[in-house]
């Protein structure tokens, strides 16, 4: 082989490259970490490392950012229209009402409270 046919066979790759077939394809990296001491096991960890785009990520099966909170305005507690809003702060003053209702002291001076 020649100088010309290895520079044509083994093309340097950059590290954006390197990444993008990385994200377009995925990678795992899976690992146990065992630690014993006198053949009696103390403590496993199990590592479990997935590297991959949004997209593959979600064609494989993988999407727990939805849900979360943390990552989305939409997580499981998110309120999805305005009549599911209006209704919970209805419910929301209506307790209020009920609470306030319930510290008055019968018979006692405007704004006294129980316990107080």
């Amino acid at each position: 082989m020649s100088n010309g046919d290895r520079a044509i066979q083994r093309q340097p790759q950059g590290l954006v490259d390197i990444l993008d077939k990385i994200l377009d394809k995925g990678l795992v990296v899976a690992g146990d970490v065992k630690v014993s001491l006198a053949n009696v096991e103390l403590l496993t960890i199990q590592l479990r490392l997935v590297v991959c785009s949004i997209d593959k990520a979600e064609a494989i099966g993988i999407n727990w950012w939805r849900g979360d909170r943390f990552y989305s305005a939409r997580g499981p507690t998110a309120i999805e229209n305005e009549e599911d809003l209006m209704a919970l702060r209805a419910r929301v003053e209506q307790l209020e009402q009920q609470v306030r209702t319930n510290r008055k002291v019968p018979g006692a001076a405007p704004g006294a409270t129980k316990g107080r």
